[in-house]
């Protein structure tokens, strides 16, 4: 197995408005997720968030302590929130163990201990996502599926968002100390997500899409309200949104995408929202 890694820096919004395409891929875009038996993360200054995944292909890999944790364990100050979007797998967090199958969740507390990811069949792998925060406390694992969600139909067909949010690892369902997870199931015919826009300056996050088909590709838009930017992004791909920034976009095909917050609170609904018709 290898173990890769990048740490990504915060960005300032003044500066931000004068990135090319390039240099906004470069610092917000993260591209390569999956790779076979193969570990890849991103440590983010924004509430040094890491996002990342493991893909398991007949081997067991472990999740280590990168450099920049200076920390004898992954966890050791630290949790995570992990979503299997792949084939059914097996997370082992110390002596406890996990199945997941597709679009199931895992929460693991803070605390010394190996964890590793596998699969059940290496011709159909698990594909293990993850976003890790600090943690100031320890919370009890607990694997989370959509019976267990907290769930939101919003939108409508009409206005192309008619979409169900799913939120998993979320502190209605269990406690957590920062992270906040969910996902965000769009219908056939819709294509939009987080309409109208918002930011949550208490807030960084994360988004993951996935179920968008080869031949499709997904726009994503962030920045500030009257000075916005997209991202092309294929599926399998995450992308950051800094505290400052909106956070949608729009697809060729519905998709599903996981989004994970990290910041100092664990109000869902603590969004400042902006008018559509605002947005520049």
């Amino acid at each position: 197995m290898k173990t890769n890694y990048e740490i990504r820096y915060a960005a300032h919004p003044e500066d931000s408005k004068s990135y090319d395409t390039t240099r906004i891929r470069r610092d917000f875009l993260i591209e390569k997720i999956f790779v076979p038996n193969e570990v890849n993360m991103v440590y983010s200054m924004y509430d040094r968030m890491v996002v990342g995944g493991a893909l398991p292909v007949g081997e067991v890999l472990t999740l280590e302590a990168i450099d920049p944790l200076k920390a004898p364990f992954f966890l050791t100050r630290r949790e995570m929130g992990i979503y299997n979007v792949g084939g059914p797998g097996i997370v082992k967090a110390g002596d406890a163990e996990f199945e997941l199958d597709y679009k199931e969740a895992l929460y693991l507390g803070s605390g010394d201990r190996e964890v590793t990811f596998e699969s059940k069949d290496a011709a159909h792998p698990a594909k293990f996502y993850f976003n890790s925060l600090t943690a100031h406390r320890n919370y009890p694992d607990r694997k989370v599926t959509k019976a267990d969600a907290v769930v939101a139909e919003m939108g409508s067909l009409e206005g192309s968002n008619h979409r169900n949010i799913n939120k998993m690892l979320v502190n209605q369902v269990l406690p957590t100390c920062q992270l906040q997870m969910g996902m965000t199931e769009l219908a056939p015919g819709s294509v939009w997500n987080t309409m109208p826009a918002h930011v949550h300056s208490r807030r960084m996050e994360a988004y993951f899409y996935f179920e968008i088909p080869e031949d499709h590709a997904i726009c994503h838009f962030m920045g500030e309200v009257g000075e916005t930017r997209h991202v092309w992004m294929k599926g399998d791909q995450a992308v950051l949104s800094p505290e400052w920034s909106i956070h949608s976009a729009a697809a060729t095909h519905n998709y599903t995408f996981i989004w994970g917050m990290g910041g100092e609170n664990l109000d869902y609904g603590d969004q400042d929202f902006s008018l559509i018709t605002d947005l520049k």
